[in-house]
């Protein structure tokens, strides 16, 4: 019989607001003084589990052992992911709703977005050489927003990008925010997804017409498990699940900006070797806080590696730390491209975007897509535009969900170097 041990605990009554104030690296604190890759905290008056490092992930993804539904705070459903999405399902139901997403994933589809994101980068560079200095986080979600529409099917019209853009972006700026932030974001989802909601309809009674290749008409007319189509709610939820994501990839394509800036010696490497940029964008997803963790719920009572875990627990894995391991990653707080030369993903070591097999597990469907998306963003940055980048604070804390710098990066005197395309 396996021996049963008292899961070490951080000491205390709540940890709500030391949560909030170490951000990221909360969970990797305590597994560092504690010294585990499992330990017991209260968040919100509630017990919870963390986990971290290769055999946490591997736990933290096994689909018997936990379950999403319920496992969310409302804040988080209420701004990021919205009511009966995808990422609050579990099971048959996960699994059928996901191939949704998938089958809008492949190379070809991939490929289509790339192929709109050339255009939109282009237009952008015409726009940003009249301006003495652009905020490129800022410039980014609108580019993305552009794209992303006119992927999925439905091209925004010129004067409403920055509103649609507006209205996605706060949905992954606000769900960690308190206050009139949170609400402010809260209130943005609402309107964007009663926008979608009378879109799907009008699609659906033929009042708006969409391509029967597109995405957009994929989303609106997908059958759940019994063959009936998702309400309109329901699937407005789902359409800007698809969009949100690819906003969000500007904080990633910030972050490539400001490794080039506090690395120089690494943009010497990329025009010298080509081959490197696809190990520098790893390390970027690695280096940088995105996502903190993930949340979960056991599904059952199980005992791992002689700990108990009980049914309905609290489950956190710490993607971040887990991304920081020091048993993982030889000098994980340097960066250091090259550490992916020989690397092997076991799909469980590097998890910015969730850990496990993609078809199966909640890791995000999306993950190729942005880092093809990062990879023309460097390729621009590197070999297609020169600019200059002022004095300013790009600090960022790591209390601030997403990490996204105090200039949020201004980028001054943008000139290409190369023909335009068109």
């Amino acid at each position: 019989m396996e021996n049963i041990n008292e899961i070490p605990r951080d000491q205390g009554i709540d940890h709500s607001l030391t949560l909030l104030k170490e951000g990221y690296e909360y969970i990797l604190n305590r597994r560092k003084n504690l010294q585990t890759d499992i330990f017991e905290t209260r968040i919100l008056g509630k017990k919870a589990v963390c986990l971290g490092g290769k055999e946490g992930a591997q736990l933290f993804y096994d689909q018997s052992k936990f379950q999403r539904q319920d496992a969310f705070p409302n804040r988080v459903v209420e701004t990021l992911f919205g009511k009966n999405a995808v990422q609050t399902l579990d099971g048959e139901a996960h699994r059928h709703r996901k191939k949704m997403f998938l089958n809008v994933m492949t190379k070809e589809k991939v490929d289509n977005f790339l192929d709109i994101m050339k255009i939109e980068w282009e237009r952008a560079l015409d726009e940003w050489s009249k301006k003495n200095e652009i905020v490129f986080y800022e410039e980014m979600k609108t580019l993305l927003c552009k794209a992303a529409f006119k992927w999925i099917g439905y091209p925004l019209h010129e004067d409403n990008a920055e509103t649609f853009m507006n209205e996605l972006g706060a949905m992954f700026e606000s769900p960690a925010a308190f206050g009139p932030e949170h609400w402010a974001g809260r209130n943005k989802r609402n309107r964007m997804e009663k926008k979608m909601e009378k879109l799907v309809e009008k699609i659906r009674s033929d009042e708006v017409q969409v391509q029967q290749d597109s995405i957009m008409h994929q989303f609106v007319f997908y059958k759940d498990l019994d063959g009936n189509l998702l309400d309109a709610e329901t699937a407005a939820v789902e359409i800007i699940n698809i969009l949100r994501p690819v906003i969000a990839i500007s904080v990633y394509i910030n972050f490539i900006v400001m490794a080039l800036a506090q690395y120089p010696h690494e943009r010497v490497k990329l025009k010298k070797h080509p081959g490197y940029a696809p190990l520098f964008i790893q390390e970027v997803r690695r280096f940088y806080p995105f996502f903190p963790f993930a949340v979960a719920k056991a599904k059952s009572s199980f005992t791992w590696n002689g700990y108990a875990i009980q049914e309905g627990t609290l489950v956190l894995l710490d993607i971040y730390g887990t991304n920081h391991d020091p048993n993982l990653w030889v000098n994980p707080d340097e960066f250091q491209p090259e550490r992916f030369a020989n690397w092997k993903d076991d799909r469980f070591s590097l998890i910015p975007q969730g850990g496990g097999n993609v078809e199966t597990t909640h890791r995000c469907p999306g993950e190729q897509l942005t880092i093809e998306t990062m990879g023309m963003a460097l390729d621009y940055l590197i070999n297609k535009m020169d600019y200059e980048v002022p004095e300013q604070d790009m600090y960022i804390t790591m209390n601030t969900i997403p990490s996204i710098p105090k200039s949020k990066v201004i980028l001054k005197d943008v000139k290409r170097v190369r023909e335009s395309i068109h």
